[in-house]
């Protein structure tokens, strides 16, 4: 995609200097003051710089995360007031659809079509669906016989509460649309969120915690650190964190696992690997190539749910 297609605020986004961290509320550079290339994937030209976070990074985005359950406004919000928000950031992506397909599509190098019919669409109504989570989220009531205490009448309740603070580590494949998933039904919940895109795709993530940031939430509520292996380690085994969420492979599913022992966090995995398509003797030619072939190749080639290759038995001479 050549400059001259781009949007105006998407020209403007990737022109104007390194991207920044988001801590508590400010656009802030990294502690050591590091940053990285993202490149896109269709033309191997430079996009931008971005902020290099690290663990220092992240104890702050930690804090920050904290400091909004315990001190702000944030804990003292209704069920309500969450929903209209979630479903505000919805709008708020629908409204920039162009600039979030242009820029998915810089950072993944899936075409800009596709990003706008599926990616960004679905990213909007994500946060739409669970805009309706925050007010149907609920306790029960339940009666208790208790016969050793004549005439007593009991009662137990259950209490939903928010986890609290959740690390969200996102891969490169589906950046907006996997950011969604894991930040809409933490923030119609309740908790805070710091979320770690990959390093090869962290821009719509950015873009999204703009927009986050002008509908006025709460500091440290939204936090994004940007980075390598190393910002996610410090994520999955920070002791103040209290969930962490993870899409990826399953050889980093199993290391996220070890590091969140030592609180014993809460973890949510989803994993997998792509497994070769076996072709039976016997089916017909050209029956279902078509469609092996159309899929993963919009979405940058990294489509989870599709094989990559294809085996066939050998023709008999």
């Amino acid at each position: 995609m050549s400059a001259d297609e781009l949007t105006q605020p998407i020209r403007h986004f990737i022109s104007s200097g390194p991207k920044k961290l988001l801590i508590d509320g400010e656009w802030v550079e990294a502690a050591a003051g590091a940053v990285f290339a993202t490149h896109d994937p269709a033309t191997g030209e430079k996009v931008t710089d971005v902020a290099h976070g690290t663990a220092e990074d992240v104890n702050r985005a930690v804090a920050a995360a904290r400091r909004a359950i315990t001190e702000g406004p944030w804990s003292r919000m209704t069920p309500s007031e969450r929903s209209g928000l979630a479903w505000r950031i919805g709008d708020r992506i629908l409204e920039r659809a162009a600039d979030f397909a242009q820029l998915e599509a810089l950072d993944n190098g899936k075409s800009a079509g596709v990003a706008q019919a599926v990616d960004v669409t679905w990213a909007a109504d994500i946060f739409h669906y669970y805009a309706g989570w925050a007010t149907k989220v609920e306790g029960r009531t339940i009666p208790v016989s208790v016969p050793w205490v004549p005439g007593a009448e009991w009662h137990a309740y259950t209490l939903r509460e928010p986890v609290g603070v959740c690390a969200q580590i996102i891969p490169w494949n589906f950046p907006l649309l996997m950011a969604a998933f894991k930040v809409a039904p933490a923030l119609a919940t309740g908790s805070t969120v710091i979320l770690k895109p990959a390093e090869q795709t962290p821009l719509t993530a950015l873009l999204l915690g703009e927009i986050i940031q002008e509908l006025d939430v709460p500091p440290g509520v939204f936090n994004i650190v940007t980075g390598f292996g190393e910002a996610g380690a410090a994520l999955a085994s920070h002791d103040d964190v209290d969930k962490v969420a993870f899409t990826g492979s399953t050889e980093v599913g199993k290391k996220i696992v070890d590091a969140a022992r030592g609180n014993l966090k809460k973890v949510s995995l989803e994993l997998g690997r792509q497994e070769p398509e076996h072709r039976l003797r016997g089916r017909r030619p050209g029956s279902g190539g078509g469609r092996f072939g159309g899929t993963s190749s919009p979405v940058g080639g990294g489509n989870s749910a599709r094989a990559p290759s294809i085996s066939t038995p050998r023709s008999r001479p």
